[in-house]
């Protein structure tokens, strides 16, 4: 609800309706499913904890994640109007969604326009992050390709508060960090290597901490405004390190 406030004026009547949602809680192991490519699709999820990735696979078995989720994020709102998953969606770690009928948000939008619209500005600014990670991966080399999920994952995470003193909870591999950036994990294990001796990020085990925000910044070549966020949202993380 207050993910979509900040997208519409919710009326108390949306807000109301908006917590009426049924849902289901569901627990995913690591590398669970909660979306699978070619299944027929009856509800959305919504993330409650943890981290999911979005993901499509090779006939060689190889994989491309293509997007990151974060707790407070539908993973999957599209589903609520296409009828079949044309891609996966796994949990990163252990995590918990709640599992929504999609008649159900169908029903929400069609008697709110305030929710239809916050629907619908959620789904663009996904998509906005589909367009920035393609310029990712198909131009930016290996450091600024990393450099710059790092300043996103940071922003997205500092705008819900999930942050404490600085660091923030990072549980990709090396392995999953290389299939986000189209690198291999030697390379990508390198990189990394590079950007800590930079002074630029500390990564220890599952936790990250930016030490010197401009400096990732300009590594990454990274501007948040496809990410949309809140000026407020956007100055907070700006002060991290």
């Amino acid at each position: 609800m207050r993910r979509w406030s900040a997208y519409a004026d919710l009326s108390p009547a949306d807000s109301s309706a908006l917590l009426r949602l049924p849902f289901t809680r569901k627990t995913f192991h690591k590398e669970g499913y909660l979306v699978r490519e070619g299944q027929e699709v009856s509800h959305c999820a919504l993330l409650l904890s943890g981290f999911a990735f979005r993901q499509k696979l090779l006939r060689n078995g190889s994989r491309q994640i293509i997007s990151l989720h974060i707790q407070t994020e539908f993973v999957d709102l599209q589903n609520s109007l296409l009828d079949v998953a044309d891609h996966s969606v796994q949990s990163l770690n252990g995590s918990e969604a709640a599992i929504i009928p999609r008649d159900a948000l169908i029903e929400l939008q069609d008697n709110s326009p305030a929710i239809r619209l916050a629907m619908w500005v959620e789904t663009l600014i996904d998509a906005s992050i589909f367009r920035e990670w393609v310029v990712n991966v198909g131009r930016r080399d290996s450091r600024a390709r990393i450099a710059h999920l790092l300043c996103e994952i940071t922003l997205r995470l500092e705008k819900i508060g999930a942050g404490d003193n600085g660091n923030f909870a990072f549980p990709l591999t090396q392995e999953q960090l290389a299939d986000c950036t189209g690198l291999t994990p030697v390379h990508t294990n390198r990189t990394l290597q590079t950007l800590r001796k930079e002074g630029l990020i500390e990564l220890n085990g599952r936790s990250l901490k930016v030490l010197d925000w401009e400096g990732l910044r300009k590594a990454g070549d990274f501007d948040e405004l496809y990410l949309h966020q809140l000026p407020e949202a956007t100055e907070r993380a700006g002060g991290t390190g």
